[in-house]
C-alpha cells in the first residue's frame, strides 16, 4: 500500500449526524451497560447516587464539548480545543491519554463480548486458550473491518447500534413491570445510613466508564459533515439516551437480582431476562451482548485511528500515524492500536472473572479523565479570554464538569492511576520524535 503514492490514497469520508449520533450511542452502550451490573452489585443503592452524579457529570462535559464544537468549528475536535488553549505539550498529553484509554477500554470491551459469548458457545471457556483466542480473533477480525475504511466501519456502527438497545428496552419493561406488580418485594430495602461518600465515589469510577464516549463525534471532527451543527446536537442527543438507558437498565439489574448472583454472573443482563422469559430468551440477550461489545470495539477502532492520525498530521506524533491506505484508512494508527489492545486484553485476562472487567475499565477511565479535565480548562480560558461567548448555562456546565472530573479521578482508585499516568508518560519519546520531524519537514 506505502508503493502505490500519494494520489492512490482516499481522504477521509465524511458523515452525517446519523454517523455521529450513532458513533456516540454505539461507543457509549456496549460493554459497560451488559456488564457493569455484576460490577455495581455490591455498592447496592450507592450505584443509583453515583449513577445520578454521573449522568448530571457526563451532561455538563457533553455540553462542554458541544459548545467548544459549534464554537471552534474548525479546531480539529477535542485534540485542537486542548491545543489551542495551551499549546502542543499538554495537548499531546491529553490526546495521548485519551489514545491509552481507547486501548484499555477496547480490553474492557473484548472481555466483556467474550464473556457473553461464551453463554452461547460454552465450550470456549472449556480450555484456558478459549478466551484469549477468541479475544484476539474478534480484535484481528474487526481491525481487518476498519482497514476497509470508514464507510465499512460506519455501516457496521449503525447497524450493531440499533441491535444493541434492544435487550435494553426488554429490561427496563421487566423492571417496570416488576415494580408496578409489587413494589416492595422488586427492590431491596433503602436505608440512609448504606448511602456514603466512599461506597458512592467507588461506584462513580465504574459507572463513568460506562458513559466514556460522549465525546466521541467530537474526535473525528473533520471527518462530520457540518461539524458546527452536527457534533453539538450528536453530542447531547446521544449522551442523554444513553445516561437515560444506562442508569434504568443497569440499576435495575443490580438490585432486582441478588446480589451475590450478580456480582459472579459473566452475563448478568441475559440473566436478568432469563428469570421472566427463561432460558431461550435469555440466549438471544447474550446474542445481542455479542453483537453490542463487539460493535462498540468497532467503534472505538475506528477512533483508535483517526485521533492519531490527527495528532500525527499535527505534528506531535511520527508521520506514519498518519498515513492511510487506499481505503482513507489510518492503517499504521489502527495496527498499532489493534495490537496494543490484544496486549491489554492479555494482560486483563490474567485477572479472573468481574475483575478483569473491572480492571481494564477503571484503568480506561483514569486515563480518559486527563482529555476531559483539558477540555473543560481549554473552556474555562477562552470564556475568561472572550474567545468563547459567555452564558450562564455554560458557565455552570463547566463548573460542574470540573467538580465531576477531579471526583472521578478519586473514585478511579490508586492502581488504574498509577497504571495510566505510566503508560501516558510512556508515548512522551513518540511526541519528542514527531516534533523533530515536523520541524525538518517546515526548514
Amino acid at each position: 500500500m506505502s508503493g502505490g503514492g500519494k494520489k492512490s490514497l482516499a481522504a477521509p469520508t465524511k458523515f452525517g449526524f446519523w454517523f455521529a449520533t450513532a458513533l456516540v450511542v454505539g461507543n457509549v452502550i456496549g460493554a459497560g451497560i451488559f456488564m457493569l451490573p455484576a460490577s455495581l452489585a455490591p455498592f447496592g443503592w450507592n450505584a443509583v447516587a453515583a449513577w445520578v452524579a454521573t449522568a448530571a457529570g457526563a451532561l455538563c462535559l457533553a455540553w462542554v464539548f458541544a459548545e467548544l464544537a459549534r464554537q471552534l468549528p474548525d479546531a480539529g475536535g477535542s485534540y485542537g480545543f486542548v491545543r489551542l488553549a495551551f499549546g502542543d505539550g499538554p495537548a499531546f498529553l491529553a490526546a495521548w491519554g485519551y489514545v491509552v484509554s481507547m486501548w484499555a477500554g477496547n480490553a474492557a470491551i473484548t472481555v466483556s463480548g467474550v464473556s457473553y459469548l461464551t453463554r452461547l458457545v460454552p465450550v470456549i471457556a472449556t480450555r484456558p486458550v478459549g478466551p484469549p483466542a477468541t479475544a484476539l480473533m474478534a480484535i484481528a477480525g474487526l481491525t481487518w473491518i476498519n482497514l476497509r475504511g470508514p464507510r465499512t466501519a460506519g455501516g457496521t456502527q449503525l447497524v450493531t447500534s440499533i441491535i444493541k438497545l434492544l435487550p435494553f428496552v426488554a429490561v427496563i419493561a421487566l423492571a417496570a413491570w416488576r415494580i408496578i406488580a409489587d413494589p416492595a418485594a422488586a427492590l431491596p430495602p433503602l436505608h440512609r445510613e448504606a448511602i456514603t461518600f466512599s461506597g458512592i465515589s467507588g461506584a462513580v469510577g465504574l459507572t463513568l466508564y460506562a458513559m466514556l464516549g460522549f465525546e466521541s463525534a467530537a474526535i473525528p471532527a473533520d471527518t462530520i459533515d457540518n461539524p458546527q451543527r452536527n457534533v453539538p446536537l450528536a453530542t447531547m442527543i446521544g449522551t442523554g439516551l444513553c445516561a437515560v438507558v444506562s442508569l434504568l437498565a443497569t440499576c435495575s439489574i443490580a438490585l432486582m437480582l441478588p446480589a451475590d448472583a450478580v456480582a459472579a454472573s459473566k452475563a448478568p443482563v441475559a440473566d436478568f431476562i432469563a428469570v421472566s422469559l427463561g432460558s431461550a430468551a435469555s440466549a438471544l440477550v447474550a446474542g445481542c451482548g455479542v453483537v453490542s461489545c463487539f460493535g462498540c470495539l468497532n467503534g472505538w477502532l475506528l477512533l483508535c485511528g483517526e485521533l492519531p492520525a490527527a495528532m500525527a498530521a499535527a505534528g506531535t506524533l511520527p508521520p506514519w500515524f498518519a498515513r492511510r491506505n487506499v481505503h482513507g484508512a489510518a492503517a499504521g494508527s489502527l495496527l498499532l492500536g489493534g495490537v496494543t489492545t490484544a496486549l491489554l486484553t492479555l494482560l486483563a485476562l490474567t485477572k479472573a472473572g468481574v475483575a478483569a472487567y473491572n480492571f481494564a475499565a477503571l484503568l480506561a477511565t483514569a486515563t480518559n479523565l486527563l482529555l476531559y479535565l483539558f477540555c473543560t480548562l481549554a473552556l474555562i480560558l477562552f470564556l475568561r479570554s472572550g474567545r468563547l461567548a459567555l452564558s450562564g448555562s455554560l458557565l455552570v456546565s463547566a463548573a460542574g464538569a470540573m467538580v465531576f472530573v477531579l471526583w472521578a479521578f478519586y473514585g478511579s482508585g490508586s492502581e488504574a492511576l498509577g497504571w495510566g499516568a505510566a503508560l501516558t508518560v510512556a508515548g512522551w519519546p513518540l511526541y519528542r520524535i514527531g516534533r523533530r520531524a515536523a520541524a525538518v519537514r517546515t526548514a
